[in-house]
């Protein structure tokens, strides 16, 4: 293995969920050597709030989703609120390149762990602050998940039937939109740093992140006053479009027609029935005009294949298809394992869980998924006395007076 892009890299992560601790991640994955914080009487939320638990067990370290987001790093425990906290928090600042922390706006300064008072302490730092709606600003204190700024940045009024409810994307989706974001701004500050000496404070607003994917709606209004609506899973510029039913249960394919030259090559694969050399299915806009009575035709048509068959065929054929994967079926998906996305390690607690690789690769200098996400407060003792060099006795002091604990 040739040395990691970001080795010798020192990252203190003050976060918990989603946004920050992933970001942390994908610098773990490539060398980074990454400390998460918590305290044993407030741990990330992650690991408490949110299942799946393995086999169904609630527990501190038994949390999947605390899991995919926090392989190899170090867990150290810090009571913030208990005396010389802050203080040995300060000393963890001083050996880090690099702070993360995805607090509600305000809170680090509270402690004392402000940029400016990090950056007397550490005057080449780099600090993430990755926000719902960033530090500042009338909205900057609101409180809230990704489920939340989902709706703020217009997604959820996106999603859905025309004639149906909004419908609410799973997940904190506009966490993760953030954490790429959050990686490049990351290492464009190291690059800075590298060039010329100096720290940076990254103030970054996940609310804005997820407006750059919804670009092309913002200036369709921008430039033609229009609002796009909840349109299912119909595209004003293809037709056929969606995903249609297939054999078994609850399962389906995507399949989509961008011009009237694959129009014909899908008349083609269904056999030409009848109803498709009906000159009214020609063009586009005639597709588009009786699309409702097409997406009926197709679905019978679609339900005699399997999801898979359907997709091999149409794909020959020189169509865009999918398979819509179950959950199960992204294990198994043969394209995933090529790329070794699934890479199965031993937890302590939860046995073989498989941790997820980067979506990005490097070929000189690739990630390595070689340890598992930690138990709570699993590194204290090697972090402390090994990595930074305190000793035996300072550390064992401090566990007496609950200060890491």
């Amino acid at each position: 293995m040739n040395r990691q892009a970001l080795a010798g890299l020192k990252v203190a992560e003050f976060a918990a969920y989603a946004a920050g601790p992933v970001t942390g991640k994908h610098l773990a994955d490539f060398g980074a050597t990454v400390v998460h914080i918590e305290s044993g009487g407030r741990p990330d939320g992650f690991r408490v709030q949110y299942p799946p638990f393995a086999g169904n067990i609630p527990g501190v370290n038994r949390s999947g989703t605390f899991a995919v987001c926090n392989n190899n790093k170090y867990d150290i425990t810090i009571d913030l609120k208990a005396p010389g906290g802050i203080d040995l928090a300060k000393e963890v600042v001083a050996w880090a390149d690099v702070v993360i922390e995805n607090f509600t706006p305000g809170t680090m300064d509270r402690l004392g762990l402000g940029y400016k008072e990090l950056s007397r302490i550490n005057p080449g730092l780099v600090m993430l602050s990755t926000c719902n709606q960033g530090a500042d600003g009338p909205h900057a204190s609101h409180p809230g998940f990704g489920s939340q700024l989902t709706s703020l940045s217009g997604f959820t009024y996106l999603t859905g039937f025309p004639d149906g409810p909004l419908s609410l994307l799973f997940g904190p989706y506009i966490d993760f939109i953030g954490v790429g974001y959050g990686v490049i701004a990351v290492l464009a500050a190291l690059d800075h740093r590298r060039r010329t000496g100096e720290g940076q404070y990254i103030d970054l607003a996940q609310y804005e992140n997820g407006l750059q994917f919804l670009g092309p709606i913002i200036l369709e209004y921008n430039a033609n006053g229009r609002v796009w609506e909840r349109a299912g899973n119909r595209c004003d510029y293809a037709a056929p479009h969606g995903v249609y039913p297939c054999q078994g249960e609850d399962r389906w394919c995507a399949l989509s027609v961008f011009s009237d030259e694959e129009w014909q090559k899908l008349r083609v694969l269904m056999g030409n029935p009848v109803w498709a050399a009906d000159a009214k299915f020609d063009t586009l806009l005639g597709r588009k005009q009786h699309e409702d009575e097409l997406d009926a035709k197709m679905a019978f048509w679609t339900a005699q294949y399997t999801p898979e068959e359907l997709m091999a065929k149409a794909q020959d054929a020189g169509l865009r298809a999918g398979a819509v994967n179950r959950i199960r079926d992204v294990y198994s998906d043969p394209q995933y394992a090529h790329r070794n996305i699934w890479r199965g390690l031993e937890h302590a607690e939860m046995g073989i869980f498989h941790f997820q690789g980067p979506p990005f690769e490097l070929s000189e200098t690739p990630a390595l998924i070689d340890r598992p996400s930690p138990l709570l407060g699993e590194h204290n003792e090697e972090f402390f006395c090994e990595i930074m060099g305190m000793s035996k006795e300072r550390f064992q002091g401090l566990v007496e007076r609950k200060v890491i604990a």
